[in-house]
């Protein structure tokens, strides 16, 4: 029970095989009081798939995007609970123009990092209302060291986002909140089946991962998510935690 009384904010459960939807289930399993977000139209399809989680989540509405969503979160998690101990950022979009890097347009560039980098020091804010020292921030990345094939200016948000990540860890740590990142190897996804060519990092992952990697399986990286926002990882912030089967480590 490695969650035992803390109360978690998470986002990104739109599909039971995000990863998102993994952190969740296995918080309520260890322990924890959990509290979804959504937004517009997919807010239907949050609580429909929050009914399979082993307890009831509410769902908050919340588009990262919104000003006016991001400065009403913490009245709206006041509706069901008092405070908060964690959150879990799962969230990147990218419009499909992102993803051919010389035609780019900025529109589709800046809509990337907003929504896929930003939004962690937007979100971490607008919840800090609710949280005390012992808090844990944790997102999901995808190693951001290399320029990967097909990810194009989604890889450059995400350099932007694990940038983000230490300074927020500058920030908070005055505060006693911890902000660590996940790198999770490719997972069949919502998000994943959006990136064009997204079948090459199937392919690759298999053969050079030294544990070796299954694509369909989210819970490896749901483990790590869970670990760092529980008091397990008390002296540990501006991290990177690769769950990737020991890809990263691989030269060729």
């Amino acid at each position: 029970m490695l969650l035992e009384g803390k109360t978690l904010l998470v986002t990104g459960v739109l599909m039971d095989s995000s990863i998102a939807f993994h952190v969740a289930r296995l918080a309520q399993e260890q322990g924890a009081e959990v509290v979804l977000t959504s937004f517009g139209r997919t807010t239907k399809i949050t609580t429909a798939i929050a009914r399979r989680l082993p307890k009831p989540a509410p769902v908050v509405e919340l588009d990262v995007s919104n000003d006016e969503d991001l400065a009403a979160l913490a009245d709206r998690l006041r509706e069901h609970v008092d405070h908060i101990d964690g959150v879990v950022h799962s969230i990147g979009f990218a419009p499909q123009g992102a993803f051919t890097f010389l035609d780019a347009t900025w529109e589709d560039v800046s809509t990337a990092v907003q929504i896929s980098a930003f939004s962690l020091a937007a979100l971490t804010k607008a919840a800090l209302p609710l949280m005390s020292a012992g808090g844990s921030v944790v997102g999901l990345t995808f190693d951001a060291k290399y320029a990967w094939p097909v990810y194009d200016w989604m890889g450059v948000a995400k350099a932007a986002f694990e940038s983000t990540n230490r300074y927020l860890a500058r920030d908070m740590g005055p505060q006693g909140i911890r902000c660590n990142l996940v790198s999770a190897g490719p997972i069949r996804t919502t998000a994943a089946k959006s990136i064009p060519g997204f079948e090459q990092f199937e392919e690759a992952w298999g053969s050079r991962a030294p544990l070796g990697w299954d694509v369909r399986d989210a819970e490896p990286a749901a483990r790590a998510c869970v670990a760092l926002l529980s008091d397990w990882f008390p002296a540990t912030t501006g991290e990177i935690v690769h769950v990737d089967g020991g890809y990263h480590a691989i030269g060729a």
